[in-house]
């Protein structure tokens, strides 16, 4: 069996001390592992339509334009205010200390087209939560939200337990 922990590796004190930092370049690196890390997502997918695939800002954007490829769908970027070119959507979430927002392209998605939202690390489950609000905002239904590697301690499927929730890992 597959297992990611392999190429993630911990990096302490980083970005500010007390962190642990899951670093996911070793499997970004490893192209038989970065496909087998797709597989494993799919399997999770079966026979499921997706009319497109969204990813959050930045280390999302590496599988969820993957996932996009494998199942025939567009990808559509979530970034921070000011990224994104085009008229845009915004949804506000709470951080340990202070908010802030992510946006949408007002166009990305249609009314009724399944998505499949993605990210590395699920941890609070506030990005997640505040991604689905736009999607669904959008007209979009979401079929499953899926992450590289969930931070079980911090709870964050609580926050998003609505939908189809999949990790590949738990920490």
């Amino acid at each position: 069996m597959f297992d990611i922990r392999h190429y993630i590796r911990d990096i302490k004190d980083f970005p500010k001390p007390g962190i642990i930092y899951k670093d996911i370049t070793p499997l970004l690196q490893d192209p038989v592992a970065t496909r087998k890390t797709v597989a494993a997502f799919l399997t999770f997918l079966k026979a499921e339509k997706i009319d497109k695939v969204v990813g959050i800002e930045s280390r999302g954007f590496f599988f969820a334009t993957l996932l996009a490829q494998e199942l025939d769908a567009g990808f559509v970027p979530v970034r921070k205010p000011g990224k994104l070119p085009h008229t845009t959507f915004g949804e506000s979430y709470a951080l340990e200390y202070g908010h802030d927002t992510l946006e949408i392209h007002c166009d990305a998605i249609e009314k009724g087209e399944k998505v499949l939202l993605h990210d590395d690390v699920l941890a609070t489950g506030g990005t997640a939560a505040a991604a689905c609000k736009l999607i669904e905002k959008l007209g979009g239904e979401i079929v499953q939200c899926n992450f590289l590697m969930d931070l079980d301690f911090l709870k964050g499927k609580k926050k998003i337990s609505a939908y189809n929730v999949v990790s590949l890992v738990s920490y």
